[in-house]
């Protein structure tokens, strides 16, 4: 679906305070979820607006943000 917000609070509330803690605590995690929201941002701006784009750009932004979700997703299991 166009435009779904994928923030990982959305996405994985389970997890909230772990979350939360991690972006306090943590500043190599703090700077991927930052980065992993700024990107999520961007894709959905892009999708909702219907902003010409070529399909290799929003492809490559959906799999940087993919990437970035599994490592954040990886950090907040298993801490």
């Amino acid at each position: 679906m166009l435009g779904e917000n994928h923030a990982l609070l959305v996405d994985f509330p389970e997890y909230q305070d772990k979350i939360k803690s991690l972006t306090a605590s943590d500043a190599e995690f703090a700077t991927d979820a930052k980065r992993y929201h700024d990107l999520d941002t961007e894709i959905r701006k892009l999708e909702l607006q219907n902003t010409p784009t070529s399909d290799e750009f929003i492809e490559k932004a959906k799999l940087d943000r993919l990437v970035l979700k599994d490592k954040l997703y990886q950090q907040f299991t298993q801490a």
